[in-house]
């Protein structure tokens, strides 16, 4: 029995190699039909990734077009900057500074000339305005005189009314025929009588008005008379002034039509604007001590920089004045010396 059992374990021994590889050989055909089966599982995942990608990528093929669109208005304003600030070359930017600079120049003598009249104009015309509301007084005055006189006759015929009426009731009196009768009658010739004072009280009331009245137009004739002298006087002189000023003002003028020709009319009309603000007519300055000749607010020297290249027109950011660099205005002179 011993024998047996020995004999059925060497058997198992033997066996189990074989049947290992049997083992082994069905787990490889198993793992390799699981991953037959998982390939394809993983290549339609990846085909559906696929899929996925391509979609997602075909807007993204898409995407440059439209950020192109979105980003042209951009394009745009900064070729649009370069064309109107930038691109122009440097000597039509000089050009345009010298026309204002020789404009300001003209302007500036024509504002002389305005200046030696000096206040002449608004004091002729406050002296205009003084002898019209003198003569309008005075219009006044005799008008008030004369109504005055119109009163002072109206009290006039109240008299005479009342004398009338006294004597009348006087003359009833004699045919009254009781005491009644004749106290009414004395009633009203005292109510007359008293008619009479009033009258005569508002006479003298009017006749010290008319008095008064005629002193103070008396006075206005003469404050009327020296601004008529004095108005005069100032004509004259600003006539003579005028004329010989006025040939000088003509030539100027015309020279500034035809500079305000050569300059870009957008620029023009901030030109004049920044004149008509500004106190002392300047609306082109040059720099000076590293200060705008205007405000004297100071400059950075990276904007004087900038000022020199004449790559652009640069303004005051204080007091919007347009500057202009000295060896610009210096070169000019040298060229009309030549």
């Amino acid at each position: 029995m011993a024998t047996k059992k020995v004999a059925k374990d060497a058997e198992k021994v033997s066996e189990t190699p074989a049947t290992a590889k049997k083992t082994a050989t069905k787990k490889t055909k198993k793992s390799t039909e699981v991953e037959e089966v998982e390939e394809p599982k993983k290549a339609t995942k990846r085909a559906a990734v696929k899929k996925t990608v391509t979609k997602a990528e075909k807007p993204a093929e898409k995407s440059p077009a439209k950020e192109s669109k979105k980003n042209q208005p951009v394009m745009i304003e900064t070729h649009h900057e370069e064309q109107i600030v930038e691109t122009p070359e440097d000597l039509s930017i000089a050009q345009k500074l010298l026309s204002l600079y020789n404009l300001q120049q003209i302007m500036s003598q024509i504002d002389r000339i305005r200046v030696i009249r000096g206040e002449l104009p608004d004091e002729i015309r406050d002296l205009e305005d003084a002898h019209e509301g003198m003569q309008t007084r005075i219009n006044k005055y005799n008008e008030d005189i004369e109504n005055l006189n119109n009163k002072i006759t109206e009290e006039n015929t109240k008299m005479q009314d009342a004398v009338v009426a006294i004597k009348k009731y006087e003359e009833q009196q004699n045919n009254v025929r009781n005491n009644r009768e004749y106290e009414s009658l004395a009633k009203e010739i005292e109510y007359q009588k008293l008619e009479i004072q009033v009258a005569e009280k508002h006479k003298v009331k009017h006749q010290a008005e008319i008095a008064a009245k005629s002193e103070e137009i008396v006075g206005f004739q003469e404050k009327l008379k020296e601004y008529e002298d004095v108005l005069a006087q100032k004509k004259s002189e600003l006539d003579d002034i005028i004329a010989d000023t006025e040939k000088e003002e003509k030539e100027l003028l015309e020279k500034a039509e035809v500079l305000k020709a050569k300059v870009d009319e957008r620029l023009l009309t901030a030109f004049e604007r920044i004149r008509k603000n500004v106190r002392n007519g300047l609306a082109i300055v040059q720099i000076e001590r590293d200060a705008c000749g205007g405000c004297f607010s100071t400059i950075p020297p990276q904007r004087q920089l900038d000022i020199r290249l004449h790559k652009k027109i640069i303004v005051c950011e204080a007091c919007s004045r347009i500057f202009i660099d000295h060896q610009l205005v210096e070169s000019q002179g040298k060229t009309e010396e030549e």
